[in-house]
């Protein structure tokens, strides 16, 4: 089992980032070419949501993704650092007046897309913060004498 780590400051301009180091790695796991732009969307769309909710309630820590190459699945999670349950649903306004209806329909958005995606997803949320686990079959290439 092999994983990679990466972690980001929470801002946009990482997220592209995320998505091509995901793309890499789905790729030596042996997850399916055609499968692969849904893989680069599906993170892309978990690392905007943990970075936008991060910006929402004004927390610093990076954003955490973490890829597992299995024997037969590869599987991506995307953490923030948002406590309680439902993430942004739990908030109500911040400073700069994005209110708790904004925030939840912008969460239920982009985890309605990942779930369009991804068929395998598990979204929890806790005092430790928030996670998207989502993961894809793989056929690693078999290792030549």
């Amino acid at each position: 089992m092999a994983t990679v780590e990466l972690r980001f400051s929470a801002l946009p301009e990482h997220v592209r980032t995320a998505r091509l180091v995901a793309a890499a790695v789905a790729r030596r796991a042996g997850v399916d070419e055609a499968v692969l732009d849904e893989v680069r969307l599906a993170v892309g769309e978990a690392c905007s949501r943990a970075v936008g909710l991060h910006e929402i309630h004004g927390i610093t820590a990076p954003v955490r993704v973490v890829l597992v190459e299995d024997e037969k699945q590869f599987s991506i999670e995307v953490g923030d650092e948002v406590p309680g349950p439902g993430g942004a649903a739990a908030g109500g306004a911040d400073a700069e007046g994005v209110g708790e209806n904004d925030a939840e329909g912008e969460d239920e958005m982009g985890l309605a897309v990942i779930s369009g995606l991804v068929d395998d997803v598990e979204v929890t949320s806790g005092e430790a913060g928030g996670r998207i686990r989502m993961s894809w079959p793989a056929h690693p290439a078999p290792v030549l004498p």
